[in-house]
């Protein structure tokens, strides 16, 4: 059993990896419907970093950003927390809706409501690939979603989460759309004890 997630060996984080990919290519599978037309991605690079290292992946934590946070609950408890700058949210609403924005300001209740939709597929997709990996069953709750500095955003699992250890599973992946590229930064939080039920399920522990 692992007490926090510095303990996490090699062969452990090479399983976390894989379930980081497959559920990227779930999610490009999704967007790919949603938006009714190819959606490739790049390898994802899923590391396990510091709260302060995920904040600099997104521009530093003064960075304007767009986060989408579900809860996981049922066999085992974590987050899911997605990080989207504007090139993301632009492509995506000027795909679906047809608009075009520069800042995070000129977002409407509709162009608002599509995103959230945007990061409840996305996560939806990552806990698929877990509980099909897994067996185990997974409810994720409605998504929450907000605009504000990195910074702040991640205060919200700092406080839910801080307590169990400083190191989350960070998943970056580009998705491409035509010739637009744009990257998805995602945090994967499980607590230990679902954790551990996680690489005891997939014969690890």
């Amino acid at each position: 059993m692992t007490g926090s997630y510095e303990d996490l060996n090699a062969i452990h984080m090479d399983v976390l990896k894989e379930i980081g990919n497959i559920g990227a290519g779930n999610a490009a599978t999704s967007l790919s419907q949603l938006l009714n037309q190819p959606i490739d991605m790049t390898l994802p690079q899923v590391n396990l970093v510091g709260f302060n290292e995920c904040a600099e992946a997104v521009g530093g934590a003064e960075a304007l950003t767009y986060g989408v946070l579900v809860s996981l609950d049922g066999d085992i408890s974590g987050m899911i927390m997605f990080l989207l700058d504007v090139s993301f949210a632009h492509l995506m609403l000027n795909i679906l809706l047809g608009e075009s924005f520069v800042n995070f300001e000129d977002m409407n209740e509709m162009s608002l409501s599509a995103i959230k939709e945007v990061g409840n597929i996305l996560s939806a997709a990552y806990v698929r690939s877990i509980s099909e990996l897994t067996g185990l069953h997974i409810d994720m709750s409605i998504p929450d979603v907000s605009i504000d500095m990195a910074g702040a955003l991640l205060s919200v699992p700092i406080i839910k989460f801080g307590s169990i250890g400083d190191k989350v599973l960070f998943i970056e992946e580009s998705f491409e759309s035509g010739q637009e590229s744009v990257q998805c930064n995602m945090i994967l939080f499980a607590e230990m004890e679902s954790l551990n039920l996680i690489l005891q399920k997939l014969g690890l522990m």
